[in-house]
């Protein structure tokens, strides 16, 4: 009896509801998601994480000593295969599914699906298990989660921009979330909207109080300001913190803080 109790202690769950279940604890993990390799790293993972990819930029170290197998949507599965990892851990959103369920049939995959702040915090605790760093990990979602206890709230009706031709962010991403916590009303009323393209005259029909301008994934500059301050004259439009708004990992540690300091 005791035998199986040990197995099942070793049978995870992801976030898509599949099942993995590990002989030991990973020692070779590959990660394909920037926000969930910096969650690694802060985990003090650092000589198990053998794989990240090349948009893994924080922090510096990480980028500096880690192998990097492609992007998050262009994956090297050769260069995967040579790490020889006993855990590779994506995302639903991030990365292809044709090269998740490639390397699902070689390699134990864990997966992320966001949406959410609740489901972050929820990605944080079950990696925690899965890479035996359980309590620092609840430290961190705890830490994330008090944080949020003391967002300022503002009662504006908000558009984010992630792309140029332009590219929003509907109601339903994670960052749609982050908007609607901080107060602000998204103006893409559609609640199963991902990301959207629009015109400028789609734009100017939204008629946002408050033009949010994305520093990733394009990276919105002063002049792109200007370009739509032209367009919108009425509309407060700020540069912000891509990654704050939508890295999901102990990232968020410092998202709540920065989100009271901008001027909306």
């Amino acid at each position: 009896m005791q035998y199986y109790s040990e197995i099942s202690d070793m049978l995870f769950t992801d976030q898509l509801n599949s099942a993995i279940e590990l002989d030991e604890y990973p020692t070779r993990i590959v990660s394909l998601v920037p926000s969930q390799s910096e969650l690694l790293w802060d985990l003090g993972l650092r000589e198990e994480l053998v794989g990240i990819t090349k948009f893994c930029i924080h922090p510096k170290e990480l980028f500096n000593t880690v192998k990097r197998v492609g992007g998050t949507k262009t994956l090297h599965l050769d260069v995967i295969r040579d790490l020889k990892p006993d855990l590779i851990i994506g995302n639903k959103e991030e990365n292809e599914f044709s090269q998740i369920t490639e390397l699902q049939k070689e390699f134990k995959v864990w997966m992320s699906d966001i949406y959410n702040l609740n489901d972050s915090l929820e990605m944080i605790r079950s990696i925690g298990k899965v890479v035996n760093r359980e309590s620092k990990a609840n430290h961190i979602a705890l830490d994330i989660e008090q944080s949020f206890l003391g967002l300022k709230q503002v009662r504006k009706k908000a558009l984010y921009l992630i792309w140029k031709p332009y590219m929003a962010a509907g109601r339903s991403t994670f960052i749609g979330d982050m908007l609607h916590r901080i107060g602000l009303e998204n103006v893409l009323d559609d609640p199963n909207g991902r990301y959207p393209d629009l015109s400028m005259d789609e734009i100017k029909n939204l008629n946002p109080e408050i033009l949010l301008l994305s520093s990733e994934p394009f990276p919105f500059k002063e002049q792109h300001m200007e370009e739509l301050r032209g367009q919108l004259p009425y509309t407060k439009i700020l540069l912000v913190d891509g990654e704050l708004f939508s890295w999901y990992g102990s990232r968020l540690k410092k998202s709540a803080d920065y989100f009271n300091t901008l001027n909306f």
